[in-house]
C-alpha cells in the first residue's frame, strides 16, 4: 500500500483493506480432537526429561501447615525441595521446619538454611555443591594478576 493511500485510509477517506492481504486462503478448517499441542514423538517435553534424569527441584510456598504435606510428598519421592516460608505465622512456619527436620532424619537427607526462612531440604543421594571452592582458585577467569 502507499503512503498516499495508507495517509487517505489514516483520515478514513478511503476503504483499509489492507488487513486483508494478511489472511491465509489455504487455510482449512479441521475437526478439533482436543489435541491442540501435538508434538513431533521424539521431542520430549522438558518435564519429563528432567523426571527422567532426576533434574528436577520442588519448590513450595506454604500458607499454613497444611500445606506441609507437599513438602513431604515431593522430598519422599526423592525430589529436593525449597520451602519459603517467608509467607507463614512465625509458630506455624516453626511446625513446617520441624516436620521437614523429622524428613530428612527418616530419610537421611539434609537441610540447609538459604536465607531468612528459606530452607533447601536435599534427599540421600543428592550433593550439595558450594560456590566457596571456585573462589580459592588462582586460575579463574577474574584473576588479572
Amino acid at each position: 500500500m502507499g503512503s498516499v493511500r495508507k495517509a487517505s485510509a489514516w483520515l478514513g477517506l478511503v476503504d483499509d483493506n489492507d488487513d486483508e492481504r494478511y489472511y491465509d486462503d489455504d487455510y482449512s478448517e479441521g475437526t478439533e480432537t482436543g489435541d491442540a499441542w501435538v508434538t513431533d514423538p521424539r521431542v520430549r517435553v522438558a518435564t519429563d526429561t528432567a523426571e527422567d534424569k532426576g533434574r528436577r527441584i520442588g519448590t513450595v510456598t506454604p500458607d499454613s501447615f497444611r500445606d506441609a504435606r507437599a513438602i513431604g510428598e515431593l522430598f519422599r519421592d526423592g525430589v529436593p525441595v525449597i520451602m519459603n516460608l517467608t509467607s507463614m505465622e512465625p509458630g506455624d512456619a516453626k511446625r513446617v521446619v520441624d516436620f521437614a527436620a523429622g524428613l530428612i532424619f527418616g530419610l537421611r537427607g539434609s537441610i540447609d538454611r538459604v536465607s531468612n526462612r528459606v530452607f533447601l531440604l536435599t534427599p540421600a543421594d543428592t550433593e550439595i555443591i558450594s560456590g566457596e571452592a571456585s573462589a580459592h582458585r588462582s586460575d579463574g577467569f577474574f584473576n588479572q594478576s
